[in-house]
């Protein structure tokens, strides 16, 4: 896999040097926009201002965005009219190769990136300054400073283009994808959704069993969510299986559909919680280790029926870097399970917290 993944940068690296791309004056109406990245499933959500704002500036021109092949399947009925190029560094990149040339091309992220976008031929490239190494922004053409004023990560990649922020995110915007049926439970039900991207994301099973009695209790039946790899953790919070369970047995495609029709989605901060805001599912997230403002609703999502859980301040949430930038007004954490082996945080949102949050949710009907 590894050789591969090089494979895959020698092919983009080595064509791009080839095309010997050469900086150009931004378009002043560019008629081919790319986004260029590949992120992780919620910051690849949290894109969506920057999609709308694209939108409303350029209402004529064909936009299109890298987006992890796992992911594509959620953008098939192309939101914003705008096409998903899926996209997987270890596999070959002809697809995106024949693509035409781009007028303008943004990198939201990773700085790597903007290598994939000169290969893919893209005539004026835009990122965030201060990536790290250095070569990896050697085929930008236009840097930006990440703003002074703390805002949430969606807002903030929006300002790549010049212009007014896009107005609040509605559900309507974003039509359903297609998906292959699956049994559905019984209304009314919630989505508790146990997995994280990192275990320090994870919350306790005793705490997760304590939740779900309460949304019992409530006559909102719970159902337990959860990736492939991460069914172990369902069978630690339910061992004797007492509600429905769709870990590992959903594709993304399937999961909206499963939210769509949920009256509360609870989960730690992770793709699934952004996915809950697109969805437009009552949404209850749980942070820990994350910041609750970078990863929140922030301006864009701000009718959103969506409530943040953390504990703050919490003193070692004290690292102040974003995508290997440095920003000065950033509180979060990113260490590994081998930095922070105490795993505090997430311990101390206590269940009251979250079944207040869920309550003032279920009370809060549209």
């Amino acid at each position: 896999m590894r050789s591969s993944r090089m494979s895959g940068r020698a092919q983009v690296v080595s064509r791009a040097l080839l095309l010997r791309r050469r900086a150009h004056e931004a378009a002043p109406m560019p008629q081919r926009i790319l986004i260029a990245h590949h992120l992780l499933l919620g910051d690849t959500l949290m894109l969506t201002p920057l999609l709308k704002k694209l939108r409303t500036r350029y209402p004529d021109a064909d936009i299109a965005m890298t987006v992890p092949t796992a992911f594509a399947p959620i953008y098939a009925t192309k939101p914003y009219a705008v096409r998903a190029l899926p996209f997987d560094p270890r596999h070959s990149h002809d697809a995106l190769f024949a693509e035409a040339p781009f007028d303008l091309a943004l990198v939201p992220g990773d700085n790597r990136y903007a290598w994939l976008a000169a290969a893919m031929r893209a005539r004026h490239i835009v990122a965030f300054a201060g990536d790290r190494p250095a070569p990896k922004s050697w085929q930008v053409d236009e840097l930006l400073r990440y703003p002074d004023r703390p805002a949430a990560w969606g807002d903030l990649v929006a300002q790549l283009v010049d212009g007014a922020a896009p107005s609040p995110y509605d559900p309507s915007e974003w039509r359903a994808p297609p998906f292959d049926g699956f049994e559905m439970p019984d209304a009314p039900y919630a989505v508790i959704h146990v997995g994280a991207s990192s275990p320090l994301k994870q919350w306790l099973p005793v705490r997760w069993r304590a939740v779900a009695k309460q949304l019992d209790e409530r006559g909102v039946v719970p159902v337990w969510s959860a990736g492939a790899s991460e069914t172990a953790l369902v069978d630690a919070v339910d061992p004797k299986a007492r509600f429905r369970s769709y870990a590992g047995r959903l594709d993304l495609a399937q999961l909206w559909h499963l939210l769509a029709n949920a009256r509360l989605l609870v989960a730690p901060d992770t793709g699934v919680a952004h996915l809950g805001r697109i969805v437009g599912v009552p949404t209850v997230a749980l942070f820990g280790p994350g910041s609750a403002l970078l990863c929140g609703a922030g301006d864009f999502w701000r009718n959103a029926r969506y409530r943040a859980v953390s504990v703050e301040p919490f003193p070692c949430r004290d690292q102040r870097t974003l995508f290997k930038r440095e920003i000065a007004w950033v509180r979060r954490c990113g260490r590994s399970v081998a930095e922070c082996p105490k795993h505090l945080c997430m311990p101390a949102i206590r269940v009251a917290t979250v079944v207040a949050a869920i309550d003032e949710l279920i009370e809060d009907k549209p």
